[in-house]
């Protein structure tokens, strides 16, 4: 039985690309996407390399009842590999609520989600921009953690805090 992975964020550039690894080895490859940074296109696309379609549902992380009734759907699902996010750092510190709102709520219904069926297994995409800005290049994961240099990176530092203090009551 194939092992069945969750992509969020599926149908962008990194985690497109995620999908057709996953599918070439042996998995069953489950995409949530809302479409806001990329289009429908890429699952075909994903199809033509790999032979093989993964799964597609449209869904904003940020509508919780709906990712629980997905998840309510796939109790199967053995981890969950998250991409889905907003990522403009320029655009951030002109909208920023709206970077906080999307990235760490997206991030707390996935996990609540997750929690709802026993998934325990997941897979965060971070960003350098955590590390504000680094004494010396390239940074590395020992590297200090300054101040993050936009609502983005701040996002994405806090969706880490927020993993790190879950996996130790999970």
């Amino acid at each position: 039985m194939k092992k069945k992975v969750l992509v969020t964020g599926g149908t962008g550039y990194i985690g497109s690309h995620t999908c057709v690894a996953l599918q070439e080895n042996g998995y069953e490859v489950f995409i949530v996407d809302d479409l806001s940074n990329s289009s429908q296109d890429v699952v075909d696309k994903i199809a033509s390399i790999t032979g093989v379609k993964p799964h597609f549902t449209k869904l904003d992380l940020s509508d919780k009842s709906s990712l629980l009734s997905f998840f309510s759907s796939h109790k199967d699902i053995d981890a969950v590999i998250h991409f889905a996010a907003l990522k403009a750092v320029g655009e951030s510190t002109t909208i920023p609520l709206k970077y906080y709102r999307t990235n760490i709520n997206g991030l707390i219904n996935l996990l609540e989600a997750m929690d709802s069926i026993g998934c325990e297994k997941m897979v965060f995409s971070s960003s350098c921009t955590v590390y504000g800005q680094p004494d010396e290049l390239p940074v590395k994961e020992d590297s200090p953690i300054k101040p993050a240099m936009s609502p983005y990176g701040n996002t994405k530092r806090v969706c880490e805090e927020i993993i790190k203090d879950y996996s130790l009551v999970s």
